[in-house]
């Protein structure tokens, strides 16, 4: 018989390893931060800005300290981040740029067959002339480039050829963010902005055991498919075969996992994972990004916590079940609603559309006083002198058929 893990120790487990266990205070500047980063993995980017943009809210729900000016000199002054890919844009540490470099190909091969039926003809002819012009004059952004072409007004699919030639030079490694002009970015060649100590590409041989062992540490445990998703380096295949041979070494082994409901998960874990008890969360209340790590596998979330989230951005206003933008709620090892909440930097006021709560997790004096203060401290991150809470913010509890 496998060894089980109880649901809430699984919680635990998961929330420690994403730095939400503890209090979010202590420092939030230079190494203390560059270490956060460390711990979580990476950061997902996301331009999204109702409150804060999704990198800056992910690090604050953990370090409250944290303004995003420090960030900004991790990535562009000391050079101990950069931003790439993993499921999506995210900031990672500059030590991973050699493992990534195995990406770099991988990507071009694919991109090579899509982009092809997604964008205009055109943009592989630029490829030269853009590496050419930033080696000459410096770094660029998409508005430097391109002139005389045909900007679109639609999405990403109506991008000008130049513009999908840096984007393209970008996946596969040529060049590199060295900066962001607000939320554009600013490319350079990738010698100038990765520190050279990172250049140096990982052996494809041995991508898959860091791919799969880092992930497997990141998450606690996890199947294979929840490993080889987590940095998106390796595909289902290869976490498969690393998993057996590190279950027929002795280095990982099975066990049950219980989620939110009582079903039963098979997974894999480290056995000094299981062994050590981990850590009871902190009682506090705090608000977190839609792209946090401890959210971005929906499934996960949903069997760990009983909590089912999706992004409602593209869906039309009507269809919504809760709103354009809305954050999850934890609570110690719970999620316990989600909110609707909104900056309005022009007038001063962080104004609340709507909180509901999860099933058994009604509003109680003690859980509003807790929810008041976080709002308070989400208020003054995000540049306002109060929090304004709109006619009718109190909801009832929207249960989802799936």
């Amino acid at each position: 018989m496998l060894p089980l893990i109880p649901n809430p120790r699984a919680r635990r487990l998961f929330l420690d390893r994403h730095a939400l266990s503890e209090t979010p205070s202590g420092q939030a500047t230079g190494q203390a931060l560059h270490d956060l980063i460390e711990r979580i993995g990476f950061v997902q980017v996301d331009s999204i800005n109702t409150v804060a943009r999704a990198h800056e809210m992910i690090l604050w729900s953990r370090r409250q300290a944290f303004r995003p000016p420090a960030l900004k000199r991790l990535l562009e002054r000391d050079r101990s981040l950069w931003e790439h890919w993993t499921h999506d844009a995210s900031i990672l540490p500059a030590r991973l740029h050699g493992v990534w470099q195995h990406r770099f190909k991988r990507d071009e091969d694919r991109l090579h067959k899509n982009w092809k039926r997604w964008f205009r003809e055109g943009y592989e002819a630029q490829f030269d002339n853009i590496l050419n012009r930033i080696a000459k004059d410096g770094p660029v952004g998409t508005a430097d480039v391109g002139e005389g072409e045909v900007r679109g007004k639609g999405g990403w699919w109506d991008w000008h050829p130049s513009k999908t030639a840096l984007e393209w030079l970008w996946r596969t490694g040529r060049i590199a963010v060295t900066r962001r002009d607000g939320f554009a970015k600013i490319y350079d060649l990738t010698e100038r902005v990765i520190p050279e100590a990172h250049r140096a590409p990982v052996p494809v041989e041995e991508v898959a055991e860091w791919a799969c062992r880092s992930a497997l540490r990141q998450l606690g445990f996890g199947t294979s498919g929840e490993i080889a998703a987590y940095w998106n380096a390796v595909g289902p295949e290869a976490a498969k075969l690393w998993c057996r041979e590190a279950l027929a070494r002795g280095e990982i082994i099975e066990a049950e996992v219980e989620g939110a409901l009582g079903q039963h998960r098979k997974v894999f874990i480290f056995p000094e994972s299981l062994d050590k008890e981990p850590p009871e969360p902190t009682p506090r209340l705090r608000i977190l990004s839609p792209f946090d790590p401890a959210l971005r596998d929906r499934d996960r979330a949903e069997f760990l916590f009983g909590f089912y989230y999706r992004i409602e951005v593209f869906v039309p206003e009507p269809k919504r079940v809760w709103g354009y933008y809305v954050f999850p709620v934890l609570e110690g090892e719970r999620l316990v609603g989600r909110i609707d909440v909104k900056a309005f930097r022009d007038a001063g006021a962080l104004r609340v559309k709507a909180f509901w709560p999860e099933v058994g997790a009604r509003l109680t004096k003690a859980r509003r006083g807790k929810l008041e203060a976080e709002l308070d401290r989400l208020a003054r991150f995000a540049g306002c002198e109060r929090v304004e809470f709109l006619d009718g913010w109190e909801r009832e509890t929207i249960r989802v058929a799936k």
